[in-house]
């Protein structure tokens, strides 16, 4: 039997994809992800505190449990899981993610350590007085209501209460192709701010920032950007706050100290941040940290112990808040719904004046539905009067006739409902007293209408009476500041990080296979003898140094590379290969070890005798890489890298030849890297040494033997020539090796 093509479509598959993409786009835009900037609540949200109104959980009332409003919600307005429901209600209890909760929570609502709340069978919640507040007005004819998903129920489509919401708590969400990230911020201050912009219209964003400082974080914290940044955020509806720990030093007896954390950043969970910061410990990343105490109780309470007191109480902070969550960036992007349900970024101002237009129209909502309701009940109190003007004449026609109704409507122009009115009446009302108050309730109502007639007409009553409700508001739930601003530098301050390592002595020693150690303390070089090195190996380097020197490791290749003193294995055993450090090649053998600094000029020689100077600060990388230095020719390798000493102006070169030239330093040039210029000229084999010297002293080297005897040619104008001579022969004595030393 063949398929039945009838209900086939043929359609390509890319219009297909693209048709249904979009509208599931267009759902988590508009229906899951964004708020809406009158109420600033997302859907998931507002029906949950439906279905709480609906179940009369009113701040004065008791408790129930979250599985009833989680059940109610999802059988009767959300179709989603239970799981993501109740996360939601979760998030509106808690104190350290809301900055004005909604909902108020008994039980186990989690907390700011990052703990999960217990399951919804467990937990109770009802409405605080802001939700309240939020839904104030909706039994007034204020906004619209459409069908729930099933038809069975009607839910509003946004809240009409008099509440900055948006603002006030702030939202976060991810849609597709575009997110939203707003920070909660004060209400009294976004109220003073309202009442402005009532009065001047036309006032910039720039103007509201006299009123609305910056975000106002429920965990407090200190935002640290510049009035001009902040600004430039809100006028764009885009940008990022710098925001740090409340952190302060105490001082402790003995003259110790230190520093306590006593409000963490917005979202950061306090258990993952104190992990964080012992992991610094642990690593040894952070070593003028010793020690992390969690002292918390209600109020939050982190002890940063320093490793002593001589260490600098900003640089620990400031290497804090540059490794870990005491400072981070919390993101503003104002991309909200506006009242036709369209998303787009706002501004502050654009955010507060939508919200304000929003309340307009719920005043006058408010006021045609009362106006609407008076009409009524004074369409009846006429009616009443006219019976009690006339009460024989009613009471004979209820007696006599069949069909009083209409004989009544006829005889005293009443209308049916009227009519209808005057016949349900008790015979209990048929008294004097009534009349009298029928009368007086006629008169309040009549009053009550012409007041609400002059505001629907008058948008000057309109806006003074929003002021009147917004002061009321203020006054009700308004409250000081908790993030402090302070205005900080643009950039972050570069830290020495040489400034943490604790200056020690040590003794660095290179074997010649390249295995590297460093002793603690400065041992005798005299010693050499006695120290311990694998089968086959020896001693190549051996110098003193501090942990917090930086040692320049030089190969053959023409690359350096950088150790630091504090990171190098102890003196125990044999060290660890200096390879492991960093990405030195196995077949490529080391020129030189030495102490290195930023100030210092270096002389650097190939073995086909080029060269150059060159300054600690080109040669420092403290990458594994290292960086090049000198650019070889084929078949050569660098030589030496030597250190140039200030009273220095000569340059002394000897080949393998023996032959020697000594000509002037100023005609080498100096270069970060590069190939160099030629130092000595030879037919046959190469540069064996070279050393930077001062004229006028001559040459000195050493004779070798147990004598420890030194040789010095003082008169070097015989070998004195131009760079890139030949030179001649070296005077007699002169090393068989060729080396200076």
């Amino acid at each position: 039997m063949e398929p039945d093509s009838s209900s086939t479509i043929d359609t390509p598959f890319e219009a297909a994809l693209s048709e249904r993409y979009l509208v599931y786009a267009l759902s988590t835009i508009t229906a899951r992800s964004l708020p809406d900037v009158r109420d600033g609540l997302k859907p998931v949200h507002r029906r949950l505190l439906w279905a709480m109104r609906l179940l009369r959980l009113d701040p004065a009332g008791a408790y129930k449990k979250s599985a009833r409003v989680v059940g109610d919600v999802i059988g009767k307005y959300h179709p989603h899981g239970d799981a993501s429901v109740y996360d939601a209600m979760v998030r509106l209890a808690q104190s350290f993610a809301l900055r004005y909760p909604l909902v108020d929570g008994q039980g186990n609502f989690g907390n700011i350590d990052g703990d999960n709340a217990a399951a919804y069978r467990y937990t109770e919640a009802k409405l605080t007085p802001i939700a309240m507040q939020l839904m104030a007005g909706l039994d007034e004819g204020t906004v619209e209501f459409r069908p729930t998903y099933n038809g069975e129920e009607e839910e509003p489509e946004v809240f009409p209460g008099l509440f900055p919401n948006l603002l006030a708590n702030g939202a976060s969400g991810i849609a597709v192709g575009m997110a939203t990230s707003i920070p909660p911020h004060n209400v009294a201050e976004l109220i003073d701010a309202a009442t402005h912009l009532i009065d001047n219209p036309h006032a910039e964003t720039r103007d509201l920032m006299d009123f609305v400082s910056g975000p106002d974080f429920p965990t407090g914290g200190v935002v640290v950007d510049s009035r001009q940044a902040i600004t430039h955020a809100y006028e764009t509806g885009r940008g990022s706050f710098r925001l740090r720990a409340t952190v302060t030093q105490e001082k402790e007896k003995g003259g110790g100290w230190h520093l306590l954390v006593s409000e963490v950043p917005y979202g950061v969970q306090k258990g993952k941040l104190i992990e964080q910061i012992a992991d610094l410990i642990a690593n040894k990343k952070l070593p003028i940290l010793a020690d992390v105490r969690d002292e918390s109780a209600e109020d939050i309470r982190i002890v940063l112990e320093p490793r002593s007191r001589t260490v600098e109480p900003e640089l620990l902070l400031e290497s804090l808040y540059r490794l870990t969550d005491l400072e981070l960036r919390f993101p503003l992007n104002l991309n909200v719904l506006d009242a036709n349900r369209t998303p787009g970024v706002m501004s502050l101002k654009q955010c507060l004046t939508a919200w304000l237009a929003f309340q307009i129209d719920v005043m006058l909502n408010r006021s045609r539905t009362r106006v609407a309701k008076i009409d009524d009940r004074l369409e009846l109190l006429d009616g009443f009067l006219i019976a009690f003007l006339n009460l024989d004449r009613v009471i004979e026609i209820i007696r006599t006739e069949d069909e009083p109704k209409a004989v009544m409507i006829a005889e005293f122009s009443l209308t049916d409902r009227q009519a209808e009115a005057i016949l349900n009446m008790r015979l209990r009302s048929l008294r004097k007293l009534e009349e009298m108050e029928i009368s007086r309730e006629r008169t309040a109502l009549a009053k009550e209408r012409e007041e609400l007639v002059k505001l629907i007409e008058s948008p000057a009553r309109q806006r003074t009476r929003l002021k009147k409700d917004l002061s009321t508001v203020r006054d009700k739930f308004g409250d000081d500041r908790r993030t402090r601003i302070e205005e900080g530098p643009a950039t972050r301050a570069e830290i020495d990080w040489s400034r943490m390592i604790e200056k020690e002595p040590i003794t660095v020693i290179l074997s010649q296979r390249g295995w590297i150690r460093a002793m603690k303390g400065h041992v005798g070089l005299d010693d050499a003898e006695t120290l311990k090195f694998r089968e086959g190996d020896g001693l190549a380097r051996i110098f003193h140094a501090q942990t917090t020197d930086k040692l320049l490791l030089v190969g053959e290749n023409g690359r350096v590379y950088t150790l630091g003193g504090d990171k190098l294995p102890g003196g125990r055993g044999f060290g660890e290969p200096v390879r492991l450090s960093i990405d030195l090649p196995a077949d490529v053998e080391i020129a030189d070890l030495f102490v290195v600094r930023p100030a210092m000029k270096l002389l650097a020689a190939s073995t086909d005798g080029r060269g150059f100077v060159t300054s600690g600060e080109a040669v420092l990388a403290e990458t594994r890489k290292g960086k090049q230095l000198m650019n070889l020719r084929a078949d050569a390798k660098l030589a030496t890298l030597r250190i140039v000493p200030e009273e220095a102006d000569a340059v002394a070169v000897v080949g393998e030849n023996r032959k020697l030239l000594v000509f002037n330093l100023a005609e080498l040039p100096e270069m970060g890297r590069g190939a160099g210029v030629q130092l000595q000229r030879y037919r046959q084999g190469g540069l064996a040494d070279l050393k930077p010297i001062r004229f006028a002293d001559g040459l000195s080297w050493s004779m070798g033997g147990e004598t420890g005897r030194v040789r010095t040619e003082a008169d070097l104008t015989a070998w004195k020539g131009i760079r890139g001579a030949s030179g001649r022969m070296a005077p007699l004595g002169f090393p068989r090796s060729n080396r200076f030393s």
